[in-house]
């Protein structure tokens, strides 16, 4: 009997290379604020991050712990842990991959934030929390499909928990918390509403991807799907060799990030860009440069280099020019292009 539940590979999609750059890099550095895809129906953005979880690494975490904490990193555990560490407990340490948690649009508060039984806690004097999504999303990837037709309540809630790496629940004088760190990845048709600009500026990214116009990678994207229609042991198959590849590249460099360094005409190149087009506070300019050393880092590269910040700047900058309310911001991509090569030559004359 075949295996019905085989995803689609992710190296079997055809095409939209940014929008792949874009998770990948997430994976390799997920403190660069995830990315958001806005785009018409048919063009693989869900495919594309429900097939993240087979790239997924391995990691290291708490077993038995409901929000997957890392022994190794006190700063982020939950109270029960953090109070196994200070009493110098020893951690039984399990690995489990990283996975993709979806939190669906129709979605209620208590399912999100989780639940906490007050009649227990009277009873008892003790808290007893039922975790949520959000508790699951700990260290994972958050993917929320139609993210523009979110309730405002939840994307509150999502933007708190985004800002303070904390998910805290309240009810009738009892509190609970515990770590919310996560990945967040949604996708969204633009025609069916836009996304609110306190939620759009809290993805690190934002890739805007469109049906392929190439005769030749149109056909190819039929016979790909029709193909993993008719068997999709045999379609993955034919991409084990493929996805074992970029699982090592995503290895690699994320060993590999930690070593990464830039220099000052990099810092320089960001924050003129930012000035020139007009980009409202300092979050564009140190996105740019952390986007760019992941990029180094998945290129194997130890030094940030000018192509790697004009590829960054593609990627951070478009949903955070500043619009004025009868004019669309535009990405300038000549202008970037223009800016770093004029700051390359300066730094050059200097030496």
């Amino acid at each position: 009997m075949k295996n019905k539940n085989i995803i689609y590979p992710f190296t079997g999609i055809v095409g939209q290379e940014k929008m792949k750059k874009a998770l990948v890099l997430n994976i390799i550095n997920p403190l660069l604020g995830g990315v958001l895809i806005r785009g018409e129906k048919g063009t693989a953005k869900s495919t594309a991050v429900r097939a993240l979880a087979d790239l997924l690494p391995t990691r290291s975490q708490v077993e038995g712990c409901a929000f997957g904490c890392d022994p190794r990193e006190p700063a982020n555990m939950c109270s029960e842990c953090l109070e196994k560490h200070e009493n110098q407990k020893t951690f039984v340490e399990a690995f489990g991959r990283m996975k993709v948690v979806d939190l669906p649009v129709s979605a209620t508060e208590d399912r999100v934030v989780g639940t906490l039984d007050i009649e227990y806690a009277i009873k008892k004097g003790e808290k007893k929390f039922e975790p949520g999504i959000l508790a699951q999303a700990n260290r994972n990837i958050l993917y929320v499909d139609e993210v523009n037709l979110l309730d405002d309540h939840i994307v509150d809630v999502l933007l708190d928990s985004a800002a303070m790496g904390v998910n805290t629940i309240e009810r009738e004088g009892v509190s609970f918390y515990h770590p919310s760190r996560f990945i967040l990845v949604g996708t969204m048709n633009p025609e069916e509403g836009d996304l609110r600009p306190q939620l759009l500026d809290r993805f690190g990214m934002v890739v805007d991807v469109i049906g392929e116009r190439n005769p030749e990678q149109r056909i190819h994207v039929i016979k790909n799907r029709l193909a993993y229609e008719k068997d999709k042991e045999a379609f993955a198959g034919q991409f084990v060799d493929d996805q074992q590849d970029l699982r090592e590249r995503i290895l690699k460099a994320k060993k590999l990030l930690e070593k990464v360094s830039y220099s000052d005409e990099m810092l320089e190149m960001a924050v003129k860009i930012s000035i020139e087009l007009n980009v409202d506070g300092h979050r564009a300019d140190i996105a740019m440069i952390k986007t760019a050393m992941t990029i180094a880092a998945f290129k194997g590269q130890t030094e940030v280099a000018p192509a790697d910040m004009l590829e960054a700047a593609e990627l951070v900058l478009p949903h955070r020019l500043r619009r004025t309310p009868f004019e669309e911001g535009i990405f300038n991509f000549d202008k970037v292009e223009q800016i770093i090569n004029d700051v390359g030559s300066a730094h050059n004359a200097v030496v």
